[in-house]
C-alpha cells in the first residue's frame, strides 16, 4: 500500500535519504509510513518553531555557570540557548513553546561508557563492545558498532542523559575507539558529535588472557603496550611503506591528536599508566581508578584527569579497595574528574550517572560538586565544553527537567531536551 503526502517545495531528509519536492505529491510505501510521517511531523514542527524555540520555566536552575538561578528562565533557539536568568529579567517571547519544572540541569553527560555498543537483551547479536580476536586492535571503531536504537540510550535519556562518552569496552589491552554521541537519532551519524576521541587501553584484571595467551601478567600489558607505541612513534616516516591501521591510529596517540583511555585499577597499575604516558610523551586519561586515593600525588603530579568508578560500583578483586570517597579525595586534591556508569557485563547492564553522583552527596562533595562531575567538570573532559556541559548562551541546548531533587530517589526527570528539542516528556 502506499501513501500520499503535500509538502512545501524544500530540500529535507527523512530516515537518512534527501528529498527535493517541488511543493507536490510523492508517494512512500506502506512499510516505510510510520518512520516518514514521524519524520515529516517533526519537519513540519521544526519549520513552523513549535520546537525549534522553547522557553523553560524551572523554580531553580542549576546552570554550572554561577550561582543557581531561582524562578528562572532558559531561551532555546534553533538548538542553542538565547537566553538565561530570572524570570523577572527574561521575558518569553510569544509563539514559545513554555515547560516547566522545579528544577532544571545542564543536560547530564556519562564520561564513560559502553551502551550503543553493549545491548540491554545481553545476546552476541547486541554485544558488540569486544572484539576477542587479539589483544590489540586500536583500529575498530566504535562508530561502526554504535546501535542508536538501543533501548538502553533511551532509557538513559528519558532521566536526562544526553551526551556519552562510549565505545570499545575495558576488556582488552587495547580493545578500541570511543566517541561522543547526542542520546538521540536514528542512525549513528545522526547521533555522532565526535566520531573518534580516544582509544581504549586497559592495564588490569580487566584485560588479563588464560591459558598461555598473552598478556597473562600486568608485566606483560605494559610491554606490550610499549612495543605497539614504540612502533607507532617510527610509523609514516618511510613513503612507501604500507598503511597500517593500528599504527596509524596509535601514532594519532603519539603525535598527541587523541589521548588514551587507561583503565586501571590498582595503584601498581595507575603508576605503570603513568609511566607510560610519562616515557612517550603521550596524553591518557586514567578511567576507573579505584586506588586513586593511594596515589593521589602522583596523579596530581602527572596533571591527567581522571573519570572515576561509578560510585556504587562492585568492590571485589581489583577493585576491592575502592572507596565512595575517593571522589571527595580527589576534589581536594585539585585533581580534575568526572564520573560515569561504567561497564556491566550483565545486570545492570548500565548504571545511570544521576544515581551515582547522588550518592555522593553523601561522602563529601556539595550537591553541586556531585552535579559538575556530571555535566560541566566531564564535558571538560571531553574536550567539550564549549558546547555543552552548562547552560549558556551560546552553548547547545541540552536540558534536564525535574520534579524536585535529582539526587533524590524519590524525584522524577519530567523532561529532557537534546538540541532544543524535548525528546522525552514522560515522567522517569
Amino acid at each position: 500500500m502506499n501513501r500520499k503526502f503535500q509538502v512545501p517545495g524544500s530540500k529535507f531528509k527523512v530516515s537518512g535519504y534527501g528529498f527535493n519536492v517541488p511543493g507536490s505529491w510523492f508517494k512512500v510505501s506502506g512499510s516505510k509510513f510510520k518512520a516518514v510521517l514521524t519524520s515529516l511531523l517533526l519537519i513540519v514542527s521544526l519549520s513552523s518553531g513549535a520546537l525549534a524555540q522553547v522557553a523553560v520555566r524551572g523554580e531553580t536552575i542549576y546552570t554550572m555557570d554561577g550561582r543557581a538561578i531561582k524562578d528562572g528562565v532558559v531561551l532555546t533557539n534553533n538548538g542553542k540557548i538565547e537566553a538565561v536568568g530570572p524570570a523577572s529579567s527574561v521575558r518569553i517571547p510569544s509563539g514559545y513553546k513554555v515547560v516547566t519544572a522545579k528544577v532544571v540541569t545542564p543536560g547530564l553527560i556519562d564520561a564513560h561508557t559502553v551502551i550503543g555498543l553493549a545491548g540491554y537483551m545481553n545476546q552476541p547479536h547486541d554485544q558488540m563492545q569486544v572484539e576477542e580476536s587479539s589483544p590489540i586492535q586500536p583500529e575498530l571503531r566504535a562508530i561502526d558498532a554504535y546501535n542508536a536504537g538501543e533501548e538502553l540510550i533511551k532509557w538513559v535519556r528519558s532521566l536526562g542523559v544526553t551526551t556519552i562518552h562510549t565505545g570499545h569496552a575495558p576488556a582488552a589491552l587495547i580493545s578500541g575507539q570511543t566517541m561522543i554521541a547526542k542520546t538521540v537519532g536514528d542512525n549513528v551519524d545522526e547521533a555522532t558529535v565526535r566520531p573518534l576521541a580516544m582509544i581504549a587501553v586497559t592495564i588490569g584484571q580487566g584485560a588479563m588472557n588464560s591459558g598461555g595467551k598473552p598478556p597473562g601478567t600486568s608485566a606483560k600489558q605494559a610491554a606490550m603496550l610499549r612495543e605497539i607505541l614504540i612502533k607507532a612513534s617510527s610509523y609514516g616516516k618511510k613513503e612507501d611503506a604500507p598503511r597500517d591501521l593500528k599504527l596509524e591510529m596509535l601514532k594519532k596517540v603519539i603525535d598527541k591528536e587523541i589521548p588514551l583511555l587507561v583503565t586501571a585499577h590498582t595503584s601498581r597499575d595507575i603508576m605503570t599508566a603513568l609511566r607510560i604516558a610519562d616515557e612517550f610523551g603521550i596524553d591518557i586519561v586514567l578511567d576507573g581508578a579505584s586506588e586513586a586515593h593511594m596515589v593521589l600525588d602522583e596523579i596530581k603530579a602527572s596533571g591527567f584527569p581522571v573519570i572515576l568508578h561509578p560510585t556504587m560500583y562492585r568492590a571485589g578483586g581489583e577493585t576491592e579497595n575502592l572507596s565512595m570517597a575517593t571522589a571527595k579525595k580527589l576534589r581536594d586534591a585539585g585533581i580534575p574528574f568526572a564520573l560515569q556508569s561504567g561497564y556491566e557485563t550483565y545486570v545492570p547492564k548500565t548504571r545511570v550517572v544521576l544515581f551515582e553522583a547522588g550518592a555522593l552527596v553523601a561522602y563529601g562533595l556539595t550537591f553541586e560538586q556531585a552535579l559538575a562531575t556530571i555535566t560541566i567538570d566531564a564535558a571538560k573532559i571531553l574536550g567539550m565544553d564549549s558546547k555543552i556541559g552548562s547552560i549558556k548562551v551560546g552553548k547547545d541546548a541540552d536540558l534536564a527537567m525535574y520534579d524536585g531533587d535529582p539526587f533524590e530517589y524519590a524525584t522524577h526527570c519530567t523532561g529532557t531536551m537534546i538540541n532544543g528539542v524535548m525528546v522525552s516528556e514522560i515522567t522517569r
